[in-house]
């Protein structure tokens, strides 16, 4: 059985707690819809809070923390802030240099969202995102679904509609140390993705159109292979991001189709997180810029790696990529994604 609970975070904000008898709750902020804390057993059955968070409304507002939340309007990177539809040319606000990331400085993670549906397993959470917020046209309505169940499993469904053509991409940006967060690196994690081919980037992380192979690269984790085996590999890619920050071409039998994207697993706990998605891509991102500024929840410093983000998602500047899937939404119609973390 499943439990739900809700008490006052701080400055309007509310916590969302889900917690099943296996000893698994998930905390989750209005704030963003952040995962702030996701506790789950290890092997011999003790708990540890596997995901990085902070204690204070505050620090998930500071600029570019993103830490558990729902980011969009678009998930990931726009070139240059810009985009067309329709023979219309539409200018972004503008965060990452000179491109667009994760919605833009007042993105999705710096809303506090609505509270409009609870059960005892489950909690809704909605948002009104108007016409030109952040530079995006049409109004967008948004609701983002967190459901546990007994077996351990995390679903998070995004549902959104539109009253003008508009671009929609997103995903949770949470940070996984499956050790428990603030106990160190996770180069140690093995990793599976489930995926033979990845986008390269250029030098401002902006995906070339290139749709590359991983075999041979530090970039193969078709076969499970620990995260810190081959970061300090001298291949250009990882140069250019400092470490892992790419997008993978899932390999998925049919488009929407739930299949799974990443298996990852620390040796020294035993937790294995399986990650499934409708989406077609997912962005591995290894921590590199967490540089020891930030003091997380269990009151440790975030240094680089110490945690690890699989970011189910449509692929990055998609509305300027005509060879990659589309990330349009009409109205009339509707974006659903689903994507699950399945502990054990």
């Amino acid at each position: 059985m499943v439990s739900h609970s809700k008490r006052p975070f701080g400055d309007g904000v509310d916590l969302h707690t889900l917690a099943n008898d296996n000893g698994m709750v998930v905390e989750i902020l209005s704030l963003g819809c952040v995962i702030k804390a996701l506790h789950v057993p290890d092997a011999a059955g003790r708990v540890a809070n596997v995901v990085l968070g902070f204690d204070r409304v505050e620090d998930y507002l500071a600029p570019g923390r993103y830490f558990g939340a729902v980011v969009g309007r678009y998930a990931n990177r726009i070139a240059q802030g810009r985009f067309s539809l329709d023979g219309r040319d539409f200018t972004l606000a503008t965060n990452n240099g000179a491109n667009a990331l994760h919605g833009g400085p007042g993105g999705f993670n710096s809303r506090i969202w609505r509270a409009d549906q609870t059960g005892d397993g489950a909690v809704t959470l909605s948002h009104h995102s108007p016409d030109g917020e952040e530079g995006y046209p049409g109004a967008l309505d948004v609701a983002v679904t967190y459901t546990l169940s007994d077996d351990n499993a995390l679903t998070i469904h995004y549902h959104a509609v539109t009253d003008r053509p508009t671009v929609v991409n997103l995903t949770g940006h949470s940070f996984f140390n499956l050790a428990g967060a603030g106990t160190g690196t996770i180069e140690g994690h093995e990793l599976f993705l489930n995926a033979s081919r990845y986008t390269p980037v250029d030098g401002t992380s902006i995906p070339t159109g290139a749709l590359d192979p991983v075999a041979g690269t530090p970039f193969d984790f078709t076969q499970p292979a620990l995260v810190g085996s081959r970061l300090r590999d001298g291949h250009p890619q990882l140069a250019i991001t400092r470490g892992y920050d790419h997008n993978y071409v899932l390999d998925k039998p049919s488009p929407g189709e739930l299949t799974l994207a990443a298996r990852l697993r620390d040796p020294v706990s035993g937790r294995v997180l399986e990650v499934l998605t409708t989406e077609p891509g997912i962005q591995f991102y290894s921590g590199n810029y967490l540089d020891g500024t930030l003091i997380g929840a269990a009151g440790k410093l975030y240094r680089q790696g110490d945690g690890l983000c699989l970011e189910t998602q449509h692929f990055p500047d998609s509305p300027n990529q005509p060879g990659f899937p589309s990330t349009r939404l009409d109205p009339g119609g509707a974006f659903e994604s689903t994507t699950v973390y399945r502990f054990a």
